[in-house]
């Protein structure tokens, strides 16, 4: 143990959030913005010469100061954070590092679940790990059932936040051309509209399709608040991380269920899905993986898509949602259950997904 004492950082904490900064910025480490806990030591002029942080089951934004490595203090860090983890009921933790660390993130109890090579940085390059030796096994085995292995599978992935008349025209066609769909649904807890809802409103809206198995994604289909920015160079280099990342797990989901293709919807307004389809068309393939980008379906010469769709409920506009989902979505969002989370979405600053 060294003998520097490890402290929360409180978010009102401006001193300390501040020298957190500027060890970050030594470190080349960029802060991220989604953090809801983090720690530090400090030297004693008060200089943060350690620090880590969580947001949800991750661990992140981790730095010691050059002038202290060889210290032990990172070991400490990562203890404290996975103590801390645990207090708050989170036990199965992920985190994100460097090609280069990650033996000794090994070395703490850490798992390695895919990886992708940084062409530019032989060094460089990003592991995704979890401290359960066979979770990511477990996982796959769990998908597992009497569809998986029929012939001519397909995969549709969505947040469906929420499930529009464009998810499910996805989905009808991936159902259609397909002997089985399997079909994930993100559920990590970040969306305005709850995993729980979006799920059931899923459900309700593609019961009419025989063929397609819906699947909660867990926490290895990687959501754009879980991935992590802090190590990228910039956000194009983090969509195309995200994206390799969130590819290479599908590829291992893939070849246990049988998959031989995905669908996805053509992305005219997201600048970070349209990159993400691009680097699917020309990844999957490479793995006997079809991906298919189907047309938008549209309304009154628009797009449909969850941005708007939320839009409406922001604005109170029933009539113009009618349009935009199926009869099951818009059931919901006229019903009492339905209000505190209409309240969550007229809260937020914004509702367009980009």
């Amino acid at each position: 143990m060294s003998d520097y004492t490890i402290s929360r950082v409180h978010p009102s904490d401006g001193r300390g959030n501040r020298a957190v900064g500027r060890l970050l910025e030594a470190e080349g480490i960029r802060r991220d913005g989604n953090l809801d806990y983090t720690c530090a030591m400090f030297d004693e002029d008060l200089n943060a010469i350690a620090t880590g942080s969580c947001f949800g089951n991750t661990l992140r934004c981790m730095a010691v100061s050059h002038e202290h490595q060889g210290e032990g203090l990172m070991n400490e860090i990562v203890t404290h954070l996975v103590q801390r983890q645990f207090e708050r009921g989170c036990f199965h933790l992920f985190l994100y590092t460097k090609c280069s660390a990650a033996r000794f993130f090994r070395d703490l109890g850490f798992y390695e679940i895919v990886r992708i090579e940084d062409a530019e940085d032989p060094a460089g390059g990003i592991v995704f790990m979890e401290n359960k030796r066979t979770g990511f096994q477990d996982y796959l085995r769990a998908l597992e059932g009497p569809r998986s292995g029929a012939p001519g599978s397909a995969a549709v992935v969505m947040n469906a936040n929420p499930f529009t008349l464009g998810h499910q025209h996805l989905v009808e066609r991936a159902s259609a051309e397909s002997g089985a769909v399997h079909l994930f649904v993100l559920s990590e807890d970040a969306s305005l509209v709850p995993f729980s809802v979006r799920k059931r409103l899923v459900l309700e809206g593609t019961n009419h399709l025989k063929n397609v198995i819906v699947h909660d994604s867990g926490p290895y289909i990687i959501s754009g608040a879980t991935f992590p920015s802090y190590f990228q160079r910039d956000e194009a280099a983090v969509i195309r991380s995200h994206a390799s990342l969130d590819l290479a797990v599908f590829v291992k989901i893939a070849a246990v269920l049988g998959i031989g293709a995905r669908y996805v919807g053509e992305e005219p307004q997201s600048l970070v899905t349209g990159i993400y389809n691009q680097l699917m068309a020309r990844s999957l393939p490479e793995h006997g993986i079809r991906c298919v980008i189907v047309p938008r379906k549209k309304q009154g010469g628009e797009v449909i898509s969850a941005s708007t769709a939320r839009q409406a409920i922001r604005a109170g506009d029933l009539e113009r949602l009618k349009a935009l989902v199926p009869p099951s979505t818009c059931a919901y969002f006229a019903s009492d259950e339905a209000r505190p989370v209409i309240e969550r979405i007229r809260a937020a600053d914004d509702v367009v997904h980009y």
